[in-house]
């Protein structure tokens, strides 16, 4: 499978890949020279950085569509917890997913998973978002709630 770097997967491309269950966001890329340690082993905070770079791109692809004609909220990582699962190398293709499993009237849990044959690494994280200028939180559009209950995802209270 020639893997297509950056650029959101299709459903079908996520299966191709091993991955069962195709997730509403995946981006594949590899692992390049300056993210090993110096075991040859990826840096920890790799894993951080290209989970940031996917938050990006959920909150891009799937959120701000539904903020339409307003400015877009600031978006606030609360929390995060991480798992290294198995370590990763040098040249290994890798497909990072994301889906929000949970959401709130201004926040949501979004999970992230790193897959490269199997799964690699998890990330669980609290958004929170917040006005333009920081004053406050601000709830998340009605619109956006229901691609999430669509999505699979959890209203909580």
């Amino acid at each position: 499978m020639i893997l297509r770097y950056h650029t959101p997967l299709t459903p079908e491309e996520q299966r191709a890949f091993g991955i069962e269950t195709p997730q509403p966001v995946a981006l594949a890329d590899k692992v390049r020279y300056a993210e090993l340690d110096v075991l040859n082993h990826v840096n920890n905070k790799a894993y951080m950085g290209w989970f940031e770079s996917l938050r990006v791109a959920y909150f891009s692809r799937v959120c701000a569509p539904f903020y339409e004609d307003q400015p877009l909220p600031r978006t606030v990582l609360r929390s995060a917890e991480m798992q290294f699962l198995r370590e990763m190398v040098m040249g290994e293709d890798y497909v990072a997913t994301a889906r929000v499993t949970a959401f709130r009237t201004t926040s949501f849990t979004i999970r992230q998973e790193l897959w490269s044959g199997d799964l690699r690494a998890t990330m669980t994280g609290i958004m929170v978002m917040m006005r333009p200028d920081g004053s406050g939180r601000w709830p998340l559009p009605d619109a956006l709630r229901q691609r999430f209950l669509q999505d699979g995802a959890t209203a909580e209270s």
